[in-house]
């Protein structure tokens, strides 16, 4: 059940991120609060981890995330959406999801020019922020979805 809850948070931030290139500070810092108050209160993360693992969870997400934020690749929702997840999980599986999203932000920016041409325009308008040449700084959350959904089911 958690992991469906934080799958199901991961497409509100996914959707969000993809149709208007930001994501809702309710949905990053309400669920950092909120895996923070579970955290407090059972002494586990969301999924499951020692308390502890949550803490260098965080720190490796701010460590992955930050200097791609000060380099203008990220913004600032995509470093609140891994710092929050890392308060969700561990360690590993932020790793896992950010090495993850890179390979699949890659393998977008390598088939998308062939796969836009084929999608309904319905589609493309939806995912207008994801288009080939949209920008250099793509929406990260969508890549995170795709990354997580794997992990998650490995979990449980």
């Amino acid at each position: 059940m958690h992991s469906f809850i934080l799958l199901l948070w991961l497409v509100l931030c996914a959707v969000q991120d993809a149709r208007q290139r930001r994501i809702a500070n309710l949905l990053t810092l309400g669920a950092a609060a909120l895996a923070l108050v579970y955290l407090l209160v059972t002494g586990n993360t969301w999924l499951g981890a020692e308390a502890g693992q949550g803490g260098w969870a965080v720190l490796i997400a701010l460590a992955l995330t930050l200097p791609g934020f000060f380099m203008g690749r990220m913004g600032a929702g995509d470093v609140k959406l891994m710092t929050a997840l890392g308060l969700a999980t561990d360690g590993l599986f932020i790793l896992e999801v950010f090495i993850g999203a890179g390979i699949v932000s890659v393998i977008w920016l390598l088939l998308a020019p062939r796969l836009w041409l084929h999608m309904s325009q319905r589609v493309r308008d939806r995912l207008e922020n994801l288009r080939p040449d949209a920008s250099k700084k793509l929406p990260f959350a969508p890549f995170v979805l795709v990354a997580a959904i794997p992990m998650l089911y490995w979990i449980h």
